[in-house]
């Protein structure tokens, strides 16, 4: 059983719906995963774009969601805490909660990582990506991925 993780909105390798870019309503897409390790304790997200000219551009980062928690519907609120207790990062605009792609020309990858660990971690809400990876390094039990393709029209 491989930990795998899936959207309604969009299948591995395809391209994102308008509707959670810049150019549409800029909401998160809906998220599914299965098959995450049996002891894990939480869950972290983090989507970025590699492709950024600028250098790996992040898009969200959300971290303590809960190990009971196998799906993030669409429209996540971009509130610091959510109400199950998730804690959001900040993302690349210094923003909390999900910004969606927006690339400024050619087409580009976006990669929702999520990773399944064996704690919580003692970070407070806004904590950024490189904040976050330094937390988990070591509690990391399993890695599921998903990637689209967004080119603006």
């Amino acid at each position: 059983m491989t930990f795998t993780l899936t959207s309604s909105a969009f299948k591995d390798g395809e391209d994102i719906p308008r509707r959670y870019s810049c150019q549409g309503k800029d909401i998160s897409p809906p998220l599914v995963w299965e098959n995450p390790p049996a002891d894990s304790v939480s869950f972290a997200l983090i989507a970025d774009d590699p492709d950024a000219p600028v250098g790996t551009w992040t898009h969200w980062v959300l971290y303590n969601i809960p190990a009971t928690t196998a799906s993030l519907p669409e429209s996540i609120s971009a509130a610091a805490t959510l109400p199950d207790g998730s804690q959001q990062g900040k993302n690349s605009w210094r923003r909390y909660g999900y910004g969606g792609p927006c690339p400024p020309s050619g087409t580009h990858r976006y990669f929702f990582r999520l990773y399944a660990l064996d704690t919580i971690l003692n970070l407070q809400p806004g904590a950024k990506k490189s904040t976050l990876l330094r937390a988990m390094s070591g509690h990391i039990l399993g890695q599921a991925e998903l990637m689209g393709r967004y080119r603006r029209h």
